[in-house]
């Protein structure tokens, strides 16, 4: 276990492969917050206190996991930059506002996703035995919410695993989400994997705001490839 100071409030550890499997975990135990992930946390946090002099955030830390090919994994810790709590008027500005962002949203959010019902059910639509000819235009970015991580990683595993799109997970308020964007992959397989994601969670257009929204307040457990790595197979 290799530990790296960044900087005052940042420090990551490298885990090698002979690491990983001593401890008998992998990146999908960090993303779902197993016992066994905690035990190692808590283990990297100590050892990291002892080497380089580190103090865990008082109230809470960001981990980004990066899979590094045929060499290990690579964990940053870094603490999360929080409002002054000990100003009550500060705090109270602060939810305000939130519960205004996340009203506003949730209305952007339902429209969407009537939008998206209507083009499912139109997909779904036969006609004389062949599917309707009618097109299916989807936005080039959306967002699928998962109520646990094991729907999103159901998802992950139904979908074609050359499907050439771009993948981030996120985390916020208990809920998993799937930020996916069209990339490479063509219109007909994109729209194919969207609709397909309404059997395991809820599918919403996601404009650049939702994207900075979600970045802001929720948390990234996966920057790049997130359904692939996902994928239980």
């Amino acid at each position: 276990m290799k530990i790296e100071r960044v900087d005052d409030k940042t420090v990551k550890c490298f885990l090698s492969l002979e690491e990983l499997e001593e401890y008998q975990i992998d990146y999908k135990d960090f993303i779902m917050r197993s016992e066994k992930a905690k035990e190692v946390v808590q283990e990297i946090i100590q050892q990291a206190e002892e080497e380089v002099g580190y103090k865990p955030p008082k109230f809470a830390f960001d981990l980004q996991i990066m899979m590094v090919p045929d060499q290990g994994m690579v964990l940053t810790f870094s603490e999360k930059e929080l409002p002054e709590l000990e100003n009550p008027e500060t705090l109270t500005k602060c939810l305000t506002e939130m519960k205004k962002i996340l009203e506003e949203a949730k209305e952007r959010v339902g429209e969407a996703k009537n939008k998206f019902a209507e083009n499912a059910d139109k997909l779904a639509k036969k006609k004389d035995g062949k599917e309707a000819s009618q097109k299916i235009i989807l936005p080039e970015n959306t967002l699928v919410e998962f109520a646990s991580i094991g729907k999103a990683m159901e998802y992950a595993s139904a979908v074609p695993k050359n499907l050439r799109v771009a993948s981030m997970l996120y985390t916020m308020n208990d809920s998993y989400y799937i930020y996916i964007s069209r990339n490479k992959a063509s219109l007909d397989r994109y729209t194919r994997a969207c609709i397909q994601s309404l059997e395991f969670g809820r599918l919403f257009a996601a404009s650049d705001e939702q994207l900075h929204f979600m970045q802001e307040h929720g948390e990234c457990l996966i920057e790049q490839g997130a359904l692939k790595k996902l994928s239980l197979n």
